[in-house]
């Protein structure tokens, strides 16, 4: 496609590639990031125990607390919920549209700032609903703030590592989304025993306003921190990157087939992770096999989650490792990237157990190649595009991911009732991410950096 205007000459970084770290400050920038997304996943995913919580579901259903709940409740419980986390997942997507943008525009501190702003407000208003409409609107209120974490995140990453580093630092900050839910776990059941669903929403929502303030505080560039050296600040410009003195948007992204590369590497995937979030608590309480209960449900979550942070850290460690033995960011990513599609497929085998340890570790294993897929998807963004750019396409890459977890999760109620029950999800779970390799592979099989001074 032609471009629709001159492009700017992009100013050049010169930097010494062999200057030593000098100085440690991008990883107190990176410990934030991690606290970030670890109270992004337990703004978002406490509502997944609630829906083992009895006084939730009858208020979610308008009955009677003293009704006796049923199976066939939890069958309309369930598709209730599963349209209710349509209207998230598609808040989120709208959310990654307009705030990739955003972020670019407005810069990472602010923009990330209104961000988190936004959820937690959201999250707030959770303790004050009362019926299911009320519900799906505070979700869609969650779900747009919510959706400026991972592009913040990753711009920052971007912002503050050399690309040597950056798939073990998107690796670092995804596993905080592990120990959310972690947290939640082993933190939500108990609350809800002592407080109700109420104040336990109170309690949660009261971490995002405190990551408002350590972020107004702890977070500048680079260039205009007073926390960084002259040698670290040379190490990170180390890689010589475009930095363009204008802004590029979606009618600079959009035509490349580099920013779809990155969206199939999201939109096929999501849903799985999402599906994990949202439907574990249920099926492993629920599922005919199991039949585990409040007071027992922490351990196996406990293990997925520390398994997957492994996960996230280890699989962004082998691509940056291969990195800097030599190998490009092409081999080295969807070497990687492989690698975790492969961890996936036994999923496939949990349909087949009646045993909870090893449904357990196989869930573990495909959580963690998720999460270290995550890390090297997001890294995609930052081997192919500019700094000015990379929000908006981790934007685009999240809105494409959030569309078809939402077109999922409309579609929970139809899945669990069919034949297979949740077999369908286990199934789709195991196909998912060697279709989106083969996708990425295909729309960029080098991992070329676009040039947005050539014309297309």
């Amino acid at each position: 496609m032609p471009s629709s205007a001159p492009q700017a000459e992009p100013v050049k970084v010169i930097a010494n590639t062999n200057a030593p770290a000098g100085g440690s400050y991008r990883w107190t920038i990176l410990a934030l990031l991690f606290c970030a997304t670890t109270i992004n996943y337990i703004d978002r995913n406490t509502i997944s125990f609630f829906m083992v919580d009895d006084g939730f579901r009858h208020d979610m259903l308008g009955l009677d607390r003293a009704v006796t709940w049923n199976p066939d409740y939890q069958k309309e419980f369930l598709d209730v919920m599963g349209k209710v986390d349509a209207f998230f997942k598609g808040a989120y997507a709208i959310g990654f549209l307009v705030m990739g943008t955003l972020i670019d525009r407005l810069g990472v501190r602010k923009g990330y700032s209104l961000s988190i702003l936004v959820w937690a407000l959201a999250s707030v208003s959770h303790a004050f609903i009362s019926t299911v409409g009320q519900l799906k609107i505070a979700r869609m209120m969650l779900g747009l703030g919510e959706s400026g974490n991972f592009p913040s995140a990753v711009k920052t990453v971007a912002e503050w590592f050399p690309k040597k580093e950056r798939a073990l630092a998107s690796g670092i900050f995804n596993a905080g989304s592990n120990l959310g839910i972690i947290s939640v776990a082993f933190a939500v059941p108990t609350l809800l025993a002592i407080l109700g669903w109420q104040y336990t929403f109170l309690v949660t929502a009261s971490l995002g306003f405190v990551l408002l303030i350590c972020w107004r505080i702890f977070y500048k560039k680079p260039e205009e921190h007073k926390g960084i050296t002259e040698s670290e600040l040379a190490y990170i410009r180390a890689d010589n990157e475009q930095v363009f003195d204008r802004k590029l948007g979606w009618k600079e992204i959009l035509p490349y087939r580099q920013t779809w590369a990155v969206g199939a590497g999201k939109v096929f995937t999501d849903m799985i992770w999402y599906f994990y979030l949202t439907l574990l608590p249920s099926y492993f309480m629920t599922a005919g096999k199991f039949k585990l209960d409040l007071k027992n449900i922490g351990w196996p979550f406990m293990v997925i989650y520390i398994v997957s942070d492994l996960g996230s850290i280890a699989f962004g460690w082998l691509s940056s490792t291969m990195i800097k033995r030599g190998y490009s960011a092409n081999v080295a990513r969807k070497t990687a990237m492989l690698a975790c599609a492969l961890c996936v497929l036994p999923i496939l085998l949990v349909i087949q157990t009646d045993s909870i340890v090893l449904a357990t570790c196989l869930i573990a294993l495909a959580a963690a190649a998720h999460q270290g897929w995550s890390a090297n998807v997001y890294t995609l963004a930052t081997d192919m595009f500019p700094k000015q750019a990379i929000a908006s396409v981790i934007g685009f890459a999240g809105f494409l991911g959030a569309m078809g977890s939402m077109l999922l999760s409309y579609n929970y109620g139809l899945l669990v009732k069919s034949s297979l029950g949740y077999g369908s999800l286990f199934i789709i779970a195991a196909s998912a991410y060697l279709t989106a390799l083969l996708l990425v592979h295909l729309l960029a099989p080098k991992l070329k950096p676009v040039d947005f001074n050539i014309e297309r």
